[in-house]
């Protein structure tokens, strides 16, 4: 901000993707403006919230704090009026159709992007194999004050989870395979599945990876992705070669440091009864994890357990070309009845009362 205002700003925007999340503090949005001076207005993402608020900086001025949903549904705007009072709202529209073809837009870009488009489309619509059942990240019941379908891939075992696990553990030869409901964005509908499918399942890029890891490390990754239930996270473990089991009227006694990465823990942990390929895993035991570069090697989401930890197979694969080779290869290019249910296998167990 003092920068911007020294090369002569007269206002300042801050586009953040913060949120108001308990996994995310100490930055959460209201943390930043309560210890900052110097922003005018803050565009916030990450809580997918719409909530536009005031909350007053470190020297008590109000800053307004505007918030923009999620997948497009909104985009936000911040009005400077001529007495220099400063709001913010959202235009919305139904956003099945493009702001370019909403808006009448045709210019030299907008010719340039449907070029190229015609082009990529034709790769993107390429059939890689096929399935006679919903892949999914939601809960088939369960719905939102709005009537659409909420989300369980970050706090829940998902059919979808669960084939992304073994497509990980299946295609690297691994013991065990985990990955983050975070990282596992969109459903596979019924039908022909196309590269785009692929694509919108795994948009991030990231790569296959295999650490050789004790089974007390896998246990702490185990425990800090159960963390936040009954609410989301998302390194929310799905699981392959491995099961195990939530215990979610125990509070979680994992702890951070100030960076709100894992560091430990102090207390009775949440996971219990955890089963390698139905053996209880053994602590002082190595195994093969595979999972992606994320998590295992970058530190997403505070994943710290596995520093220092032996690589194997480093960054072999990207996660779609793995999911893809796994359906062609290993399931002959269809998802079969074992994926049928959106629930998943049993492979997580979550356990709300004390037995």
């Amino acid at each position: 901000m003092d920068a911007a205002r020294a090369e002569g700003a007269d206002y300042v925007i801050a586009m953040a993707h913060l949120g108001n999340q308990a996994e995310s503090a100490p930055y959460t949005y209201s943390e930043v403006i309560t210890n900052t001076t110097g922003i005018d207005v803050f565009f916030d993402g990450h809580s997918h919230d719409t909530d536009q608020v005031i909350v007053k900086n470190r020297d008590g001025t109000d800053v307004p704090r505007g918030a923009v949903g999620t997948k497009m549904a909104c985009i936000g705007w911040c009005r400077i009026a001529a007495d220099g009072d400063i709001s913010t709202g959202l235009y919305t529209w139904s956003n099945k159709e493009p702001a370019p073809e909403l808006l009448g837009i045709e210019n030299e870009m907008s010719r340039a992007v449907a070029d190229a488009e015609d082009a990529l489309n034709v790769k993107l619509n390429e059939v890689v194999a096929s399935t006679s059942e919903e892949s999914t990240i939601y809960d088939p019941v369960e719905k939102d004050s709005t009537g659409n379908p909420v989300r369980m891939i970050r706090r829940a075992e998902t059919n979808l989870g669960d084939l992304c696990a073994d497509a990980f553990r299946i295609q690297s030869g691994a013991d065990i395979a985990i990955m983050g409901g975070g990282g596992i964005r969109s459903i596979i509908n019924s039908g022909d599945i196309t590269l785009r499918d692929m694509l919108s399942v795994y948009p991030f890029g990231n790569s296959l990876c295999v650490l050789e890891v004790s089974g007390r490390q896998i246990l702490d990754a185990l425990e800090w992705g159960a963390h936040a239930l009954p609410g989301e996270f998302g390194g929310f473990m799905q699981t392959s070669g491995l099961t195990y089991e939530i215990h979610t009227y125990i509070d979680s006694a994992c702890i951070t440091d100030e960076n709100g990465m894992f560091t430990g823990v102090e207390g009775e942990r949440r996971v219990k009864n955890v089963l390698v390929n139905g053996v209880p895993i053994d602590l002082q035991k190595t195994y093969a994890l595979s999972g992606n570069d994320y998590w295992l090697l970058g530190n997403g989401d505070g994943f710290t357990m596995f520093d220092g930890a032996s690589v194997l197979q480093n960054c072999v694969k990207l996660d779609n070309q793995t999911l893809i080779d796994f359906i062609t290869e290993s399931l002959g290019g269809v998802i079969g009845e074992e994926y049928e249910d959106p629930y998943g296998q049993g492979r997580i167990v979550i356990v709300e009362e004390r037995p």
